[in-house]
């Protein structure tokens, strides 16, 4: 299965890669049209039903036209509304607007009355400007209630690069794309508009990807299944690796969540350090948890000596105080590899310097959601990718943006999204479970980058399984459940 997202220049350059080996032009647009047709007939349960397809004066509106014709041999009765002037088509559009034999009338809002489906064709990934005129109100027109909405590349209105609504975009029931996916199809907001995706094969061989150099993928099993941990028949539990966890005096539920899950996922020992006053809570909580009660950072610093714990978390629950900073310092300085979380990002606020001058690099894993990334990194603009991708590369560690499309980025320009979370995710909680999981991977030895995306493709699996009604509780127990469900 394929994993890579292309930028609109990357495909691009792949259409052009692809016609330079041989295939015309017109043939690709002939089977994006096709494919286009198929699905609108899978869309509406093979019945055919009254059809308005708007297309647009570029390639796009060319996949229209050839939809238009193919669905009218099926027995469909369609209605093409074209903006602009038919003879300034150019190309294969051209080509595809002389092969359809029908009709073609101005594209206006009056063209969907009576519609049982539309097809925006009008403007793919490309566009890079606010819609306007008649094209604004063709989109708002969409939005009449019960009226089916198949969107061809990526609903009309959407940037195809950063997933921004330029004005106004239809809310899609089905988007067709060809090839690849691209960043729109999964950053919000304009994966709301998407609906369901389908990326039809046009017949653009793989190897054209060579030339291109892709980075960005959608996060999936099968990208870091071979590097899974399992344990060996003769291991023992400090194979498995040893995790620390700094929890916190008041708010002790955050590291109790965090150890759960990095026991329930395999790591070997879970060490525990808190100041004495919490000492009791955290030691009746589990009894596989070990817990030792320290005063200070240097008690902390001791816990470290120790080569077998070989991965930290910080953050969760700590408090913002001396105790969790010092550690911070400590730990990066010792060399571990490990997850920075949550109060962590309060702490260092405008202090990346110092973390970078204390030895954060890429084995380390940093979890903020959108508020804590602005505490650290600033007021960065740009998309979510682009943002995580510039975080990493300042930083020198893996950057783990969450939310509903969760970017994971390595300082080498690697990007994966994440894409299986359900909202029922946004409890408290949530994320610290999230940063016990990758903790127990990185204590079991895995890569950070393939830690933080294993972590949060079982983080969106243990939430499905649970459903509706799931606390934050409910997630370590699920994944004996999901790891056996895909056979991990």
């Amino acid at each position: 299965m394929a994993h890579e997202i292309l930028t609109v220049a990357q495909m691009y350059s792949v259409d052009r890669a692809a016609m330079q080996a041989g295939i015309p032009g017109s043939l690709l647009m002939e089977r994006a049209g096709m494919a286009v047709a198929r699905e609108a007939i899978i869309l509406c349960g093979g019945r055919p039903r009254p059809v308005v397809i708007l297309c647009g004066p570029g390639n796009n509106g060319g996949d229209g036209f050839v939809a238009a014709r193919h669905l009218s041999a099926a027995g469909w009765r369609v209605r093409v509304g074209l903006l602009g002037d038919r003879v300034a088509l150019r190309g294969d559009a051209a080509w595809a607007a002389e092969c359809w034999t029908g009709c073609v009338d101005v594209a206006s809002p009056d063209l969907l009355s009576g519609a049982g489906l539309v097809i925006d064709a009008m403007f793919g990934a490309g566009l890079n400007r606010p819609l306007e005129g008649q094209a604004l109100a063709l989109v708002q027109a969409m939005a009449q209630p019960g009226l089916p909405v198949l969107a061809v590349d990526v609903p009309s209105g959407i940037h195809g690069d950063n997933g921004v609504v330029l004005g106004a975009a239809p809310v899609a029931d089905v988007t067709v794309s060809f090839f690849r996916p691209k960043p729109a199809h999964y950053l919000y907001p304009a994966r709301g508009h998407v609906g369901r995706l389908v990326i039809a094969d046009i017949g653009i061989p793989d190897t054209v990807l060579a030339s291109i150099g892709p980075t960005i993928q959608t996060n999936d099993p099968t990208l870091w299944r071979a590097q899974f941990p399992r344990p060996a028949v003769t291991g023992h539990k400090y194979q498995r690796g040893h995790a620390l966890i700094l929890g916190g005096t008041v708010m002790t539920g955050a590291a109790r969540l965090s150890a759960r899950a990095a026991l329930r996922l395999g790591a070997g020992l879970v060490t525990l350090a808190c100041e004495p006053a919490a000492q009791l809570v955290y030691s009746l909580s589990m009894p596989s948890l070990i817990v030792q009660p320290i005063t200070d950072a240097g008690g902390f610093s001791e816990l470290l000596a120790d080569p077998r714990r070989n991965a930290v978390l910080l953050g969760p629950g700590a408090g913002t105080g001396a105790l969790l900073r010092e550690a911070v310092l400590a730990s990066l300085r010792a060399g571990k590899a490990g997850v920075l979380d949550a109060d962590f990002f309060s702490s260092f606020a405008g202090a990346l310097s110092t973390l970078r001058q204390a030895g954060l690099n890429d084995r380390w894993v940093l979890t903020p959601h959108e508020g804590e990334f602005a505490r650290l990194f600033g007021p960065l603009t740009g998309s979510r990718l682009d943002r995580a991708r510039h975080a990493a590369a300042e930083s020198g560690a893996v950057v783990l943006l969450k939310g509903p499309d969760t970017v994971i980025a390595h300082p080498d320009g690697r990007v994966r999204v994440n894409h299986n979370a359900p909202p029922d995710l946004a409890i408290a909680g949530s994320g610290d479970v999230l940063s016990g999981l990758i903790l127990a991977l990185l204590a079991q030895g895995m890569d950070p980058f393939d830690a933080a995306s294993t972590g949060a493709w079982l983080h969106g699996a243990a939430g499905q399984y649970c459903g509706r009604g799931l606390i934050a509780e409910d997630l370590p127990e699920a994944v004996p459940a999901v790891l056996k469900q895909n056979n991990l």
